[in-house]
């Protein structure tokens, strides 16, 4: 190992490692918001790679987050669709609710 390598990587830790780290700890920031908070999150990233005159590396890492938030924002959604309740119409007339989680829907295709 080079000296030079070695300054770079003090205690084993690379940057590589670290920038995975960081990947891992947004994902999981991303995982637990709620739709309000996703959308807004998704609306800056957006707005901030819509200025423009990033460096590469900066444009790529939004682009990134973009695409997770919109998958966070789209598995709520999809959620939120499933747990809609479905009204059915009873043979006396009375509506009968019954919801749909998606389990559920999972199960039916």
């Amino acid at each position: 190992m080079s000296d030079q390598q070695a300054v770079a990587a003090p205690g084993g830790n690379s940057t590589a490692e670290a920038a995975a780290a960081a990947a891992v700890a947004e994902t999981s920031a991303i995982a637990a918001m709620s739709f309000d908070v996703a959308v807004l999150e998704l609306q800056r990233t957006v707005a901030e790679l819509e200025q423009g005159g990033l460096p590469l590396e900066r444009s790529i890492a939004l682009y990134e987050r973009g695409v997770a938030l919109y998958e966070r924002c789209e598995t709520l959604l999809g959620e939120a669709e499933l747990r809609v309740q479905k009204l059915l119409e009873r043979s006396a007339g009375n509506l009968e609710v019954a919801e749909i989680r998606p389990a559920d829907a999972a199960e039916q295709q």
